[in-house]
């Protein structure tokens, strides 16, 4: 199979599954999703995103209809059912099936969906250009849910203005990018927005500073400043599936480019897990 998709014990592809009108997704975008890479037909950092896709359905009482360890087995297994050797693999969970009501029945079992499909990770030598918008999400983003049309409208501006992401900060506080994290370098120390609310908790990005620690890279995790973003000796944008990218243009303005070494090492440690996890030999073969 090229491509396949899973929705509550049905299993084929994405334009051969149907799904009930009354899944309380169609009405109120309820429920949460995470989303990782396939290598070598394994789920990179499985346990890790399953951590906090059960973290993401307990804040909105949401009923995964299944436990981690039979969850991460069946990713698993549905993996290993699609050709080719790297791929993008999403799951999500909708609150259920139900007439149209804002409440909900708290005993409701929720619906369990999962995307597979082939994918390819973006070369991290090459640099991206980013631009920046104001953050106006709600203020609980920690929460991976499936509400994100603000994310994709600051995607579509990105895509406009020739950028593969964008920015967000509230006020001059840089918070993330629309679906991705953003870090900086500066003096070779590597700076990140704290794990509160307003970000979601990036699983590359936690290995990446966990990275960091290994090298002796000191970390610290404090907000930081539009003008700090622009200053930098680097810029480091990290997502679960691509998880070291380094940007050189943001808003139309050079940025970074003075710390290729810290870098480099950053990106090595990062890519070397995940060639070690994996047992791929390349992230381009």
């Amino acid at each position: 199979m090229k491509e396949l998709a899973y929705y509550d014990g049905r299993i084929g592809t994405p334009e051969e599954l149907m799904i009930p009108f009354q899944d309380r997704v169609h009405f109120f975008g309820d429920g949460v999703y995470d989303a990782t890479v396939g290598g070598n037909h394994k789920v990179y950092l499985l346990k890790d995103h399953l951590d906090r896709f059960y973290s993401s359905a307990k804040a909105l009482d949401i009923k995964i209809p299944m436990e981690k360890v039979e969850l991460g087995n069946l990713l698993t297994k549905l993996l290993s059912m699609v050709e080719g050797e790297t791929h993008f693999v999403y799951w999500q969970v909708t609150r259920g099936i139900a007439s149209r009501e804002h409440i909900y029945e708290e005993t409701m079992i929720g619906k369990l969906w999962v995307l597979i499909r082939p994918n390819k990770l973006r070369d991290p030598n090459v640099p991206i250009r980013l631009i920046t918008k104001e953050d106006t999400r709600f203020l609980h983003c920690n929460i991976k849910t499936l509400n994100l049309l603000p994310s994709v409208i600051a995607s579509q501006e990105a895509f406009k203005a020739g950028a593969l992401e964008t920015v967000l900060h509230r006020g001059d506080v840089v918070t993330e990018c629309a679906h991705s994290n953003v870090s900086i370098l500066k003096n070779g120390t590597f700076l990140s927005h704290p794990n509160d609310n307003l970000i979601l908790r990036g699983i590359a990005k936690t290995h990446m500073i966990q990275a960091c620690h290994r090298l002796g890279i000191q970390v610290l995790e404090r907000a930081f400043t539009l003008e700090e973003l622009m200053d930098a000796d680097e810029v480091i944008v990290t997502s679960s599936s691509n998880f070291c990218l380094h940007a050189d243009d943001i808003n139309g303005k050079p940025v970074g480019g003075k710390d290729p070494g810290t870098l480099r090492r950053i990106q090595d440690a990062v890519l070397e897990e995940y060639l070690q996890y994996t047992g791929r030999k390349s992230i381009f073969d």
